[in-house]
């Protein structure tokens, strides 16, 4: 009895010891964000919340960036980034791609308490343009083939409606980036391009005019997708559940803990975001399942 009773307090005892082992093998912890904006943008509006984790976890932290969606997928699939922002698609996509090896976390609240945001299709207001109807026969930018809002749930509800991009459009590239798209659209290379918005006060086109990209009342849009669910901050599965749980607690604390941080990465002053809920995969089966849609569509 004697034996059991301190063999269980030996146990108990290492357990803390335990929960902090993580950082010996993890020096370095890299979150990932897609290629919504340019890089430098990205990485500007990142870094103070990249600071707060440094500080809350006692680790160096880093931020990874790529030049398309899939390069920040891939990169978790190789284990060379432990977390990442990822839009609803993008999730789905690693979780396709990683055989299930990917953990959601955490989705953003707006102010309103809605926890979704809505693909858009983006004219310029002097355009003429008023309906999908109007741009027979010109050309519509996405955004990424990864990118949620900026391809998958357009194109997807497009035909649930009757447009078959491909035959109703002259074309359909792909422009990088949502920005990169709606500087596009301003810029007269495409007639229009699909990108997101949260509500009337945030989005891509909101922002943009924030930062001075494009002139207010440059850019209107002319369709609205069904409300699409916030994408995740999503960890590999195989971390050690001790890095995934500090790290989600400190993601969930950055609003009060790290107010102006939390403000900048969601949108700085077109922010409306205010603080996070969590999630599980259930909530994005759906996503997987139009993805797999698509997969079916290409084979036939």
């Amino acid at each position: 009895m004697r034996l059991l009773a301190t063999t269980a307090f030996i146990a108990f005892a290492a357990v803390p010891a335990f929960a902090e082992d993580w950082r010996a093998d993890y020096k370095v912890v890299k979150f990932g964000i897609l290629s919504g904006e340019n890089e430098s943008d990205r990485i500007a509006r990142y870094t103070p919340f990249q600071e707060y984790l440094e500080e809350t976890l006692g680790i160096e932290v880093e931020i990874f960036t790529a030049g398309n969606y899939d390069g920040v997928i891939q990169a978790l699939a190789a284990g060379q980034i432990e977390f990442s922002f990822l839009g609803s698609s993008a999730y789905a996509a690693a979780y396709t791609e990683t055989e299930g090896g990917v953990i959601p976390l955490l989705t953003a609240v707006q102010e309103d308490d809605s926890t979704g945001y809505y693909s858009i299709i983006a004219v310029r207001c002097d355009s003429g343009y008023k309906s999908v109807d109007d741009l027979k026969g010109k050309t519509l930018a996405f955004a990424d083939p990864d990118s949620t809002s900026g391809y998958n749930v357009p194109y997807y509800n497009l035909v649930q409606q009757g447009y078959v991009p491909e035959e109703f459009f002259a074309a359909i590239p792909f422009s990088g980036s949502h920005e990169a798209g709606v500087q596009g659209v301003v810029n007269g290379q495409f007639d229009a391009a699909a990108t997101y918005i949260n509500n009337e006060k945030n989005g891509i086109p909101q922002r943009m005019e924030t930062k001075g990209m494009i002139q207010e009342g440059e850019i209107c849009w002319i369709w609205t997708s069904p409300e699409i669910t916030s994408g995740p901050f999503t960890a590999r599965a195989n971390l050690p559940q001790g890095l995934i749980d500090e790290m989600k607690a400190a993601v969930m604390a950055a609003p009060t803990a790290a107010p102006e941080a939390f403000k900048q990465m969601t949108g700085a002053e077109d922010s409306t975001a205010k603080g996070y809920i969590e999630v599980n995969h259930d909530r994005y089966q759906w996503i997987v399942d139009m993805r797999e849609w698509f997969k079916n569509q290409r084979k036939s």
